[in-house]
């Protein structure tokens, strides 16, 4: 069933996003060669509690962290590890989540450890393109459009370059619980779907693949990973459908936050924290792809 926010609920539900984007923004400038994703996790919980807010996964169906941390093949659940070092060229895929009086904020982010110019560009585009992605599902999250609206502008970014747009893991609606109704795939079709309403509030967050959309499970359980050791991108926003557009409850300093419209510009950060370069709104993107 699905549950709409009231205003003030979507408030709270906005503190709660801005204790993810500040731990994002903390762990940003941590991401470096050397440092492990255990470290990154410490200061994560430390950071979400002096704010007076509570981890949302820790403890979630026996998860043991504060942070999924999934490096390179690894998609999502990743479990932090002292023994998990970075190193120059990985991509560290970050997922956070708050409670804030009971209500859930979620966001990820995929940074290069070293930088864009560490990679390939076939990995700087895959990690570029997927967080195009998601802006493009934000964007198309406005009210009366239908929730594979979202779908199609994510998949968009995917199609023209062949990746594997996973399959087994999607978005979701979010509130007093972590994972509540509607599923929002990454792909599909426009237009079908329930109408998307003022007081809505979903997870939109798209994982792209270097090879195909196939995964499997870690014998942890939890680590979900490329079939063929290819690599992964992940991001993800916390959105509430108003009247005036999305509102991007989890946005950092450097992104867009409400409303959004078309056109706008998204900025693009590298793992030094700091915008690397512009470019034009991932929703004329979309429309071009089309």
């Amino acid at each position: 069933m699905i549950v709409r926010k009231s205003p003030a609920e979507v408030e709270i539900m906005a503190r709660a996003g801005k204790v993810v984007a500040d731990v994002h923004e903390i762990l940003r400038d941590l991401v470096r060669p050397g440092v492990s994703t255990a470290e990154l996790d410490e200061v994560a919980e430390r950071e979400c509690r002096s704010r007076g807010a509570v981890p949302s996964f820790k403890g979630y169906r026996g998860f043991p962290a504060t942070l999924c941390t999934s490096v390179n093949a690894e998609i999502v659940h990743g479990i932090p590890s002292a023994n998990v070092v970075l190193r120059e060229g990985d991509l560290i895929k970050i997922d956070a989540g708050a409670i804030v009086e009971g209500y859930h904020g979620d966001s990820a982010v995929t940074w290069i450890v070293g930088g864009e110019t560490s990679v390939a560009p076939q990995v700087a585009d895959l990690v570029e393109r997927t967080r195009a992605g998601l802006w493009a599902g934000l964007c198309a999250a406005q009210s009366g459009a239908r929730l594979t609206d979202i779908s199609a502008a994510v998949e968009a970014h995917a199609l023209p370059h062949e990746y594997g747009v996973v399959q087994e893991y999607v978005g979701h609606g979010i509130g007093r619980a972590l994972h509540e109704d509607p599923h929002v795939p990454n792909y599909g079709r426009a237009g079908r779907g329930p109408k998307l309403q003022p007081g809505l509030v979903i997870a939109v967050e798209p994982m792209f693949n270097l090879g195909t959309a196939d995964t499997r499970v870690l014998d942890d359980d939890w680590t979900v990973v490329t079939a063929d050791g290819a690599l992964s991108s992940h991001w993800e926003h916390t959105v509430a459908i108003t009247e005036d557009g999305p509102w991007v409850l989890t946005a950092r300093s450097d992104e867009p936050a409400w409303p959004l419209r078309e056109p706008h510009r998204v900025p693009t950060a590298g793992s030094d924290g700091e915008a690397t370069r512009h470019r034009e709104s991932a929703l004329l993107d979309a429309q071009e792809a089309g």
